[in-house]
Protein backbone atom coordinates (compact mmCIF):
# COMPACT_ATOMS: atom_id res chain seq x y z
CA UNK A 1 0.00 0.00 0.00
CA UNK A 2 1.23 3.22 -0.48
CA UNK A 3 2.54 5.60 1.64
CA UNK A 4 -0.35 8.49 1.40
CA UNK A 5 -2.88 5.97 0.83
CA UNK A 6 -2.21 4.43 3.90
CA UNK A 7 -1.87 7.69 5.71
CA UNK A 8 -4.98 8.60 4.43
CA UNK A 9 -6.72 5.39 6.24
CA UNK A 10 -5.38 6.33 9.27
CA UNK A 11 -7.17 9.96 9.02
CA UNK A 12 -10.13 7.93 8.31
CA UNK A 13 -10.10 6.13 11.70
CA UNK A 14 -8.45 8.75 13.47
CA UNK A 15 -11.47 11.64 12.45
CA UNK A 16 -14.05 8.76 12.70
CA UNK A 17 -12.75 8.36 16.56
CA UNK A 18 -12.58 11.92 17.53
CA UNK A 19 -16.34 12.17 16.29
CA UNK A 20 -17.30 9.32 17.89
CA UNK A 21 -15.49 10.14 21.27
CA UNK A 22 -15.78 13.49 21.42
CA UNK A 23 -11.78 13.44 22.56
CA UNK A 24 -9.91 16.07 21.49
CA UNK A 25 -7.35 16.34 18.77
CA UNK A 26 -4.30 15.71 20.59
CA UNK A 27 -5.63 13.00 22.75
CA UNK A 28 -7.17 10.89 19.95
CA UNK A 29 -3.86 10.84 17.78
CA UNK A 30 -1.87 9.95 20.87
CA UNK A 31 -4.24 6.97 21.69
CA UNK A 32 -4.46 6.34 17.80
CA UNK A 33 -0.63 5.91 17.04
CA UNK A 34 0.44 4.50 20.55
CA UNK A 35 -2.41 1.84 20.42
CA UNK A 36 -2.60 1.30 16.46
CA UNK A 37 -0.80 -2.08 15.51
CA UNK A 38 -0.42 -0.22 12.16
CA UNK A 39 3.07 1.21 12.09
CA UNK A 40 3.21 4.46 10.39
CA UNK A 41 7.07 5.29 8.95
CA UNK A 42 7.62 8.98 9.90
CA UNK A 43 6.03 10.82 6.38
CA UNK A 44 2.73 8.85 6.72
CA UNK A 45 2.90 9.85 10.03
CA UNK A 46 3.27 13.39 9.42
CA UNK A 47 0.99 13.45 6.42
CA UNK A 48 -1.78 11.65 8.21
CA UNK A 49 -1.02 14.20 11.57
CA UNK A 50 -1.11 17.27 8.82
CA UNK A 51 -4.40 16.13 7.46
CA UNK A 52 -6.23 15.64 10.46
CA UNK A 53 -5.54 18.82 12.21
CA UNK A 54 -5.97 20.54 9.18
CA UNK A 55 -9.05 18.97 8.58
CA UNK A 56 -9.99 19.66 12.38
CA UNK A 57 -9.27 23.29 12.45
CA UNK A 58 -11.70 23.95 8.88
CA UNK A 59 -14.22 21.93 9.88
CA UNK A 60 -16.96 24.48 10.32
CA UNK A 61 -16.30 25.71 6.17
CA UNK A 62 -15.30 22.14 5.33
CA UNK A 63 -18.80 21.12 6.69
CA UNK A 64 -20.53 24.85 5.12
CA UNK A 65 -19.18 23.53 1.40
CA UNK A 66 -20.28 19.94 1.74
CA UNK A 67 -24.22 20.71 3.09
CA UNK A 68 -24.04 22.91 -0.10
CA UNK A 69 -23.62 20.18 -2.42
CA UNK A 70 -25.90 17.72 -0.31
CA UNK A 71 -29.28 17.85 -1.56
CA UNK A 72 -31.93 16.66 0.76
CA UNK A 73 -29.04 15.19 2.95
CA UNK A 74 -28.29 17.41 6.23
CA UNK A 75 -24.49 16.58 7.25
CA UNK A 76 -25.60 15.55 10.65
CA UNK A 77 -27.31 12.57 9.14
CA UNK A 78 -24.73 11.43 6.64
CA UNK A 79 -22.73 8.29 7.98
CA UNK A 80 -19.94 8.83 10.01
CA UNK A 81 -17.58 7.26 7.60
CA UNK A 82 -18.81 9.09 4.41
CA UNK A 83 -19.32 12.40 6.14
CA UNK A 84 -15.48 11.87 7.28
CA UNK A 85 -13.96 10.63 3.91
CA UNK A 86 -15.55 13.91 1.98
CA UNK A 87 -14.14 16.25 4.89
CA UNK A 88 -10.84 15.24 4.64
CA UNK A 89 -10.73 15.20 0.91
CA UNK A 90 -12.47 18.71 0.56
CA UNK A 91 -9.35 19.58 3.23
CA UNK A 92 -7.21 18.18 0.38
CA UNK A 93 -8.98 19.59 -2.45
CA UNK A 94 -8.93 23.04 -0.81
CA UNK A 95 -6.10 24.13 1.71
CA UNK A 96 -3.63 21.89 0.24
CA UNK A 97 -1.95 23.18 -3.44
CA UNK A 98 0.53 19.86 -3.32
CA UNK A 99 -2.05 17.37 -4.37
CA UNK A 100 -4.51 17.38 -7.42
CA UNK A 101 -8.38 17.32 -6.86
CA UNK A 102 -8.53 14.30 -9.20
CA UNK A 103 -5.94 12.19 -6.94
CA UNK A 104 -8.16 13.29 -3.65
CA UNK A 105 -10.95 12.28 -4.77
CA UNK A 106 -9.90 8.96 -6.47
CA UNK A 107 -8.49 8.10 -2.90
CA UNK A 108 -11.77 9.24 -1.03
CA UNK A 109 -13.67 6.76 -3.52
CA UNK A 110 -11.27 3.78 -2.46
CA UNK A 111 -11.97 4.39 0.71
CA UNK A 112 -15.52 4.67 0.63
CA UNK A 113 -15.78 1.49 -1.19
CA UNK A 114 -13.31 0.03 1.55
CA UNK A 115 -15.10 1.33 4.69
CA UNK A 116 -18.15 2.63 3.56
CA UNK A 117 -21.65 1.06 2.38
CA UNK A 118 -22.64 -0.75 -0.97
CA UNK A 119 -23.43 2.53 -2.18
CA UNK A 120 -20.84 4.77 -0.41
CA UNK A 121 -18.29 5.17 -3.62
CA UNK A 122 -20.87 6.56 -5.98
CA UNK A 123 -22.73 9.16 -3.04
CA UNK A 124 -19.24 10.51 -2.17
CA UNK A 125 -17.93 10.51 -5.51
CA UNK A 126 -20.90 12.63 -6.44
CA UNK A 127 -20.68 15.06 -3.65
CA UNK A 128 -17.20 15.09 -4.17
CA UNK A 129 -17.21 15.78 -7.62
CA UNK A 130 -19.94 18.91 -7.64
CA UNK A 131 -17.62 20.21 -4.87
CA UNK A 132 -14.29 20.44 -7.33
CA UNK A 133 -15.60 21.72 -10.32
CA UNK A 134 -17.30 24.82 -8.74
CA UNK A 135 -14.77 25.20 -5.60
CA UNK A 136 -11.33 24.16 -6.45
CA UNK A 137 -9.30 26.38 -8.46
CA UNK A 138 -6.46 23.93 -9.63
Amino acid sequence: MRKRTFARECVLKILYRIEISKESIETSLKDFWSKSADSADKESHDFAETLVKGTCENLAAIDNIISKYTDNWNISRMAVIDKNIMRMCVYEMLYRDDIPPNVSINEAIELAKKYGDVDSGKFVNGILDKIKKTECKK
